[in-house]
C-alpha cells in the first residue's frame, strides 16, 4: 500500500526550489491495549466535561487555551496561530550544510521521507548526490501543523531523509550528584574495559535484533485468545557469586571471546566458485 504525505511544500537551495512530499518514515510495531471492563471486556469511554459549568462539551465547542502563571486562561483560535507574525508557508529553508559528525543525536526527534514531484526530480538528485559527496547534512527550518522546527535533511539509500530537531532550550541538563564527585578509574580497570569493547566490537546490523519482548506478548495474547495454557516465562540466569569490577571484566572479556569464536565455527563456508 502506497504511502499517505503528511505535508507538500518545497526546499529553497539557494535560488533552486525542490518541490516535495513529506512521509512518516517510521512505523511502531507495539501492541496497542484498550481499557475495558474486566467483568465483561467493554471499552471505557470518556466523556469532555468543563471542569467549570460541568456541562459535557461537543467537540465544535472545544478550543486552545494557554494557562498564565496567575491562573488567567487565554483563549487562543484557529485564526489567531494563522496570524502569527512569522514565516509559516509551504518551505523547507536551508540554512546551512554541516559535516555529519556535528550533530547530537540528542536533537533528533521524527523522521520522514522526502518524495520529488515529476518536474523536481532532476535538483532533488542534484542535492542528494551533493550531500553524498561532500558529507554534509542540509540545516533547515520548517513549520508542521503550525510549529515551527530546525530540522536535518541527509541522503540515505538514494532518497532524501529529513530528521526534525528539538530545540537547544528543551534539552534537559544531566544534573547528578556522582558528576560532582571525584570518581578514579584505575589504569588495568580501563584497559580491561577497552579489551572488552574491542572484543565486541562488530558491524551494525539491525536485522540481527529482535523485539523479545513484543515476541512474548504476542504468544501470550494468542494463548489467551484460544484458551489454551500460558507459554512459560524462562528462568532467570544465575549470575553467580557478587564479584569485584576487575574480575567482572576479565569474565566478560573471556565470555565474549569465546562467544566469537563460537560464532566463527558456526558460520557457514562459504563455497568455492567454479571457473
Amino acid at each position: 500500500m502506497r504511502m499517505r504525505s503528511v505535508w507538500r511544500g518545497a526546499i529553497s537551495f539557494g535560488l533552486v526550489t525542490i518541490a516535495v512530499r513529506l512521509y512518516t518514515a517510521v512505523e511502531e510495531h507495539d501492541f496497542r491495549f484498550n481499557q475495558v471492563h474486566r467483568e465483561d471486556g467493554g471499552r471505557i469511554k470518556y466523556k469532555r466535561v468543563c471542569s467549570v459549568c460541568g456541562e459535557e462539551v461537543e467537540y465544535s465547542d472545544i478550543t486552545k487555551g494557554y494557562e498564565l502563571d496567575d491562573g488567567r486562561m487565554v483563549i487562543m483560535e484557529n485564526e489567531d496561530f494563522e496570524k502569527l507574525p512569522v514565516k509559516t508557508d509551504k518551505s523547507i529553508d536551508v540554512l546551512e550544510f554541516v559535516p555529519v559528525e556535528e550533530i547530537d543525536p540528542i536533537y533528533f526527534q521524527k523522521t520522514y521521507y522526502l518524495e520529488p514531484d515529476k518536474a523536481a526530480a532532476r535538483p532533488y538528485v542534484l542535492l542528494r548526490d551533493a550531500l553524498v559527496k561532500t558529507g554534509q547534512l542540509a540545516v533547515v527550518k520548517i513549520t508542521i501543523r503550525q510549529k515551527e522546527t530546525l530540522a536535518t535533511i541527509r541522503a540515505r539509500d538514494d532518497v532524501l531523509v529529513m530528521h526534525t530537531m528539538l530545540w537547544p532550550d528543551e534539552i534537559r541538563r544531566a544534573e547528578f550528584d556522582f558528576l560532582d564527585s571525584d570518581v578514579e578509574v584505575r589504569p588495568q580497570e580501563l584497559k580491561m574495559a577497552t579489551s572488552l569493547v574491542e572484543s565486541m566490537a562488530g558491524d551494525f546490523d539491525p536485522e540481527t535484533f529482535t523485539d523479545d519482548y513484543r515476541d512474548a506478548l504476542e504468544k501470550v495474547i494468542a494463548a489467551k485468545a484460544e484458551g489454551a495454557e500460558l507459554p512459560e516465562q524462562p528462568e532467570a540466569e544465575d549470575k553467580g557469586d557478587v564479584i569485584d569490577l576487575m574480575t567482572a571484566l576479565e569474565r566478560s572479556v573471556e565470555k565474549a571471546k569465546a562467544g566469537r569464536k563460537g560464532a566463527k565455527k558456526a558460520a557457514p563456508k562459504k563455497k568455492a566458485s567454479s571457473a
